[in-house]
């Protein structure tokens, strides 16, 4: 039989597990005296009325009891709190998020002695709560401006000002209580007014508003920026602080660690921030991260900053620190990349330094490709295909490496040989696209890789072979069909993509203008299938009136456009060839206007 209490049909509701029929039984655990039973109850509830920040059918349902449990509960009542805080600012489906917030609003009242309980822990929950709350919590401003004359807890009080800045419809009144507040005697409190009065302050921010929210900074110096479930118009300091690279170089210098976040936000402002990256760095993935700053130095730096580094203990650290010697052009850069072929053949990061030098350094980095060629391992043979004649004196050895060898044979065309012919061919057929594809410059015979687009592309992951079918060229036409499919796809990256490789194999534009720039003009973000696409306009010397704005802001924006991916690994940041080739392409569009014009 169905169990009905406080008249819900629990089966009939749905929560992130299933059926909701559960959750009668947790909140009566929630009433029993042994603690532990409690907390088991509540990880129950927050995991399934309130999974990663989601709600359901069985979520507003639970609300009237949670508020009863947080004012006469036998304990947890600051964690009952905190989820009803989630609960409220929760996403999901409409119709149950709508419930949520009417449940929210209807127990409310019921809490409002709570904003006086003797546990800060409490009344700072319940100072998220209301604010949660949104433009229903507008009638509790007075409490609100109560509870900042007499709260007694800096870090609650500070809370305060924070929700009535949110709330407050009042800009006037907002900015004066603010302003008064950057010389409250507690360092959390005017924190708390300098963040709200910079959440909506024009850029550049007022000099006085960022040193008194500094000066709070250094004043606490661990504290947490990012406390507080707010809404999500509010702003971190740290975070809003990004939006003036000014401002936020500022707060680098007096010890926010916000050094790496201003490269990946701001172009040109690796050199600004280097001492401040150099001084944070420890461990390798710091080093990998000033590899990628150096990168966007035209001109290099003698870094003899590194020194300590090159020698760690560490090995992963020395190995990152020659990448970065190598992004710097430090001067002996080529050196420290053969002693780590001696030293460290094994670390995948000595592959990684070996592609670094060919890129930087291209001729001058013949040494390490002649030690390559000398003793020839899988993951370093790559760099050879920069150097043909090298390449050509290990022919053995780079036919026994196959196929991580397959560009350095591919490389070599028709003058691998026979033997190159059948590794390359034998790897294809136990599926390497990398060796079909040198199959084909070494054979002339393109059939093998054609076969694999062909099948990748009738395959699970076929959108990865998208842009291999365009390094066929027109050796790929047999694909155009299969590939023509794709341009009726609902997903714009996917007809970009097969529009860019239609136009590498045959030349013809008609389709491929049309999806690149409908791509680009509608992407909200920059990422790789972006990134392609503006390359292959770039390669056609073509910029339809639909793309101009996301080019010329590639080209022109101070700000990033193009977004990194996770990790550092010390290549340039994708950004810096996004800015370097839509600059390119105005140039192109610019010259195919002047010729159309004579």
């Amino acid at each position: 039989m169905t169990e009905q209490r406080d008249g819900v049909d629990w089966a009939g509701l749905k929560h992130a597990y299933g059926l909701a029929d559960d959750v009668p039984q947790l909140l009566r655990a929630m009433e029993d005296l042994d603690e532990d039973v409690r907390a088991e109850a509540l990880d129950g509830l927050g995991s399934s009325l309130c999974h990663q920040e989601t709600v359901y059918s069985g979520t507003a349902p639970a609300v009237p009891r949670l508020g009863r449990l947080a004012v006469h509960g036998p304990g947890h009542r600051k964690e009952v709190l905190w989820l009803l805080v989630a609960i409220a600012g929760g996403n999901g489906r409409r119709v149950d998020t709508e419930a949520v917030r009417r449940a929210i609003a209807e127990v409310l009242p019921s809490l409002l002695g709570l904003v006086t309980d003797e546990d800060p822990g409490v009344r700072q929950s319940m100072v998220w709560l209301i604010a949660s709350c949104g433009e229903g919590a507008l009638p509790l401003m007075p409490l609100l401006r109560a509870r900042l004359a007499t709260e007694r807890s800096a870090d609650v009080r500070a809370d305060v000002v924070t929700a009535l800045g949110l709330l407050d419809v009042s800009e006037p009144t907002r900015t004066e209580r603010g302003r008064a507040l950057l010389s409250a005697p507690e360092p959390e409190v005017r924190l708390a007014a300098a963040t709200d009065l910079l959440r909506t302050a024009d850029v550049p921010f007022p000099a006085h508003v960022v040193e008194c929210a500094l000066e709070a900074y250094d004043a606490q110096r661990h504290v947490t920026l990012h406390r507080g479930p707010w809404p999500e118009r509010y702003r971190p300091l740290d975070q809003r602080l990004l939006d003036d690279p000014d401002a936020a170089l500022s707060a680098v210098a007096r010890g926010m660690p916000l050094a790496q976040s201003i490269t990946d936000t701001w172009r040109d402002r690796e050199r600004d921030v280097l001492p401040w990256l150099v001084k944070e760095a420890e461990h390798a993935h710091q080093l990998y991260a000033i590899a990628r700053a150096g990168a966007a130095l035209e001109d290099g730096d003698p870094a003899p900053w590194l020194v300590p580094f090159l020698e760690a203990p560490d090995a992963g650290v020395r190995v990152a620190a020659v990448v970065a010697a190598v992004r710097f052009r430090v001067p002996d850069a080529i050196g420290r990349v053969l002693s780590l072929l001696d030293e460290l053949p094994e670390d995948p990061g000595t592959a990684q330094a070996v592609r670094a030098a060919v890129e930087v350094f291209g001729e001058e980095a013949r040494p390490v490709a002649a030690r390559i060629a000398e003793r020839p391992r899988g993951a370093w043979t790559g760099v050879l295909a920069h150097f043909p004649d090298l390449a050509a004196r290990c022919l053995g050895e780079l036919v026994g490496c196959v196929p991580d060898s397959a560009s350095a044979l591919a490389a070599l065309g028709p003058d691998a040989g026979p033997s190159a012919e059948r590794a390359l061919l034998d790897a294809a057929r136990q599926g390497s696209a990398a060796a079909a594809f040198a199959y084909a410059q070494v054979s002339g015979d393109h059939s093998v890789a054609v076969e694999h687009i062909r099948a990748g592309l009738d395959g699970d992951s076929w959108r990865w072979w998208l842009r291999d079918a365009g390094r066929l060229g027109s050796a790929g036409t047999e694909l155009v069909p299969q590939l023509g499919r794709r341009l009726s796809s609902p997903s714009r990256d996917t007809r970009a993509a097969a529009a860019a490789a239609i136009w590498r194999i045959t030349g013809r534009t008609t389709d491929a203008l049309a999806a690149l720039s409908d791509q680009l003009a509608c992407s909200e973000s920059f990422y790789e299938p972006q990134m392609e696409s503006l390359r292959a306009l770039t390669e056609m010397g073509r910029l339809p009136r639909q793309a101009r704005p996301v080019v010329e802001r590639l080209a022109w924006s101070p700000r990033r456009v193009a977004a990194a991916g996770l990790f550092d690994d010390g290549t340039p940041h994708p950004d810096d060839e996004a800015r370097v080739l839509a600059k390119k392409l105005l140039a192109a569009a610019a010259d195919h206007v002047r010729a159309e014009a004579e």
